[in-house]
């Protein structure tokens, strides 16, 4: 095969709040930690569930909205790439970290469950997907509504 691909779509619920830095030049980096919840049933016929819980990273503009609009417990899409950190440890020992670079993002709550904040998307995006988990369907919302 020719070239690669390195895609990663996830929704689930956020860990923590999102940590937002600023670098040299005001560059914005926020840390996200995302828990995904998987449902399954098992050849015994027992309803099961389990929980992966991922690392994230937002960078820019991104970042800094999902920073304002965000917060623990909020559910969120997130579409990106998988990005390997390698580095030592104090003891001189290889590590290394999987993580998910965020490049676009969607709120999923209902509109009546956002406490307030509005709707939307990040990274240009112009709405909710319709298919959310709360069963709901979404009006298209208009872009001049979007306060970012």
């Amino acid at each position: 095969m020719a070239g690669s691909f390195n895609k990663v779509f996830l929704m689930g619920n956020l860990t923590r709040d999102i940590e937002l830095r600023h670098f040299a030049g005001d560059q914005a980096v926020a840390n996200i930690g995302l828990a995904v919840n998987r449902r399954f049933r098992t050849k015994d016929g027992e309803n099961r569930e389990e929980t992966t819980f991922v690392d994230c990273e937002a960078w820019g503009r991104t970042a800094e909205t999902m920073s304002k609009f965000l917060s623990k417990g909020r559910p969120v899409f997130v579409e990106g790439r998988l990005k390997l950190d390698q580095w030592q440890d104090k003891d001189g020992g290889n590590r290394s970290k999987l993580k998910v670079v965020v490049e676009n993002f969607q709120f999923v709550d209902s509109p009546g469950e956002s406490g307030g904040r509005p709707g939307g998307s990040g990274g240009g995006r112009s709405h909710a997907p319709a298919h959310a988990d709360s069963g709901g369907s979404y009006e298209p919302l208009d872009e001049s509504d979007i306060p970012f």
